[in-house]
């Protein structure tokens, strides 16, 4: 990738990722990375190219962190995946991943693929070979026989086993580790209230993925489930549909992230008419309810909430995660919420510091966006307010109108 020319944004508001909205500041890019952020006035005289934000929002690129890449989202997409070879759905990865980037989205956690194929994806990425986002990657999710995700998983019953399963995913080369505390909607034959692995196993896994500097991830839809993904020591709680009182409790005095993925549940109901399997659309049918409840408990006790879509599941495009951010605020967050949801707190549970924020020294992976999302959450929502999408402040979607690109001041 070439070196990026520095550019001063300049004219509009700032969105920092941490809940500031700035007005009436200028955002330096240089190297790749934010070189300043300040009032523009101390930017008098600055001589290089400028962007004119005016009537627009900078802010950092957005996060998702939960995904599917290999999954298409199709009505049935593990049926649909069952007919592709390892090149075809390594390829589907691959444009999903790209597909997500053009919606804004810098940053992505694939929470389970398939057969490490996406990992391959992920490290072409990361050298530059393609565009796509920064990808952190869990490779085989962990499960139980018979249990949730079963069909593409690695299958452990036991405390040594669910150990031998982490270390696995480990040598393959995994930036995360899940482990699927509970039953789901997608897996056929399965209550998504039922927990799976006993707190024993559960703390095995996550005590040796701890010991490899691997963060965690938890699918954990029913309450002891998530009881014991928490007491593990678990760094995400996936769905938490039927969250109660003490779930509440011990996630917020453990400083757990939710990742809810509101629009997994909304896009099957949405089109459960269109061929989704009958028992898909009838687990997510009984859950509806209980999954906003859950949402707006934490939300208002407080809790640490990350945006995360799992997107590849039924009618959940790729491309179409920033969706989220309007589910979040339909379900009582607000905008600004909404937001930090999506930028800062994402990159933290990703492990990337530097990223998803706009600030001194940071990533200058941003979004550009028409208008004010703080206010109206359906200009970071909706791509169709898209303006520009950079990567290390590079432009890798969307274009600067050439009334926009200022040229060098005299």
């Amino acid at each position: 990738m070439s070196k990026p020319e520095p550019l001063l944004f300049m004219g509009g508001n700032v969105f920092d990722g941490r809940g500031a909205r700035l007005a009436g500041h200028g955002v330096l890019v240089e190297d790749g990375r934010v070189a300043r952020v300040a009032p523009a006035a101390q930017f008098e005289g600055y001589a290089g190219r400028r962007v004119d934000t005016a009537g627009m929002t900078l802010m950092p690129g957005l996060a998702d962190c939960h995904v599917h890449l290999v999954f298409t989202g199709s009505a049935d997409p593990h049926a649909q995946m069952a007919r592709q070879g390892p090149s075809q759905i390594t390829l589907t990865a691959l444009e999903n991943a790209q597909a997500a980037l053009r919606g804004g989205i810098t940053a992505v956690r694939d929470c389970g693929g398939k057969d490490y194929l996406e990992f391959g994806v992920r490290d072409a990425i990361a050298r530059g070979i393609f565009a796509g986002p920064t990808i952190k990657a869990a490779g085989r999710m962990i499960c139980m026989t018979g249990g949730h995700g079963n069909r593409t998983g690695r299958v452990a019953d036991g405390c040594d086993e669910v150990v031998k399963a982490v270390r696995e995913q480990v040598h393959a080369g995994c930036d995360l580790v899940k482990i699927m505390a509970t039953g789901g909607v997608m897996t056929p034959g399965v209550n998504p209230m039922d927990a799976h692995y006993s707190f024993g196993e559960m703390q095995a896994g996550v005590h040796e993925a701890k010991r490899f500097s691997k963060s965690t991830a938890s699918h954990a839809q029913g309450t002891e489930g998530i009881l014991n993904a928490v007491r593990a020591g678990i760094d995400s709680i996936e769905h938490g549909i039927f969250m109660d009182d003490q779930c509440l409790h011990e996630m917020l005095q453990n400083q757990t992230y939710l990742v809810p993925t509101i629009a997994a549940l909304r896009n099957i109901l949405g089109n459960a008419e269109r061929g989704i399997p009958s028992y898909v659309v009838d687990k997510a049918r009984a859950v509806e309810q209980r999954h906003r409840e859950s949402f707006q408990m934490y939300y208002r006790a407080g809790g640490r909430i990350a945006m995360g879509t799992d997107a590849g599941t039924p009618f959940n495009r790729h491309g179409r995660n920033a969706e989220e951010l309007a589910y979040m605020v339909e379900f009582g967050m607000t905008p600004t919420d909404a937001l930090v949801a999506g930028t800062w707190r994402a990159h933290d549970l990703m492990g990337l510091p530097d990223r998803g924020v706009v600030a001194d020294g940071a990533v200058a992976d941003l979004l550009l966006v028409r208008g004010d999302p703080t206010r109206d959450i359906a200009q970071a929502a909706d791509a169709r307010h898209h303006v520009a999408v950079f990567q290390q402040g590079t432009l890798v979607a969307g274009a600067l109108p050439a009334a926009l690109a200022g040229a060098p001041a005299a």
